[in-house]
């Protein structure tokens, strides 16, 4: 739960919680993450408590957009496609209350990039949060990057799913902070 990765190095309770996606180059699973939990966030009327960002573990693409296969199938699905890759830096641990990565490895690149223990805390499986896995299912995304459009639609799908039980335990963690939104004017 997200209860546990809140301690004295976190971002405060007062600002709203952070999340970050990562994957390798941030130009395809990241940031179509991101922006299927910004939706998620927006729909649910977080916009305020709740900020997302997505950055990649390396820096091969820093200041590119995200690839056009990425662009398309957000599209398609009607999601918002702006997108500028960066790099993960280990700094930005102080202001993140979670870190989401895309697979396996890019979860043990973030831990050992982590400056604490509880910043390592911080760092979960974005597949971890599909409630619908099976005990035992492989979390990893698969890259998308090296196949065809069939590949980012899978890609798509597997973040649908894993963000709405990301939504979930974010809106527990809003709870236990005593934060919810505010009521419409």
């Amino acid at each position: 739960m997200m209860g546990r990765m809140t301690s004295p190095s976190s971002p405060t309770a007062a600002g709203p919680l952070r999340v970050c996606f990562v994957c390798t180059g941030n130009i395809c699973r990241s940031p179509m993450a991101e922006q299927v939990f910004r939706a998620l966030v927006a729909e649910a009327g977080l916009e305020g408590l709740v900020e997302t960002d997505s950055a990649g573990t390396d820096g091969w693409h820093e200041g590119d957009g995200a690839d056009h296969r990425t662009v398309a199938v957000l599209e398609a699905g009607g999601y918002a496609s702006a997108h500028t890759a960066r790099q993960f830096r280990a700094a930005w641990f102080a202001s993140r209350h979670l870190v989401v990565a895309l697979d396996s490895g890019h979860l043990r690149r973030l831990r050992g990039l982590a400056p604490t223990a509880q910043d390592a805390a911080k760092v979960r499986l974005l597949r971890s949060f599909d409630p619908a896995l099976p005990a035992g299912a492989d979390l990893d995304v698969p890259d998308p990057y090296y196949g065809d459009r069939a590949g980012f639609e899978e890609c798509l799908a597997m973040c649908e799913a894993a963000c709405e039980g990301l939504l979930e335990e974010v809106r527990q963690e809003l709870e236990r902070l005593g934060r919810s939104p505010q009521p419409s004017a």
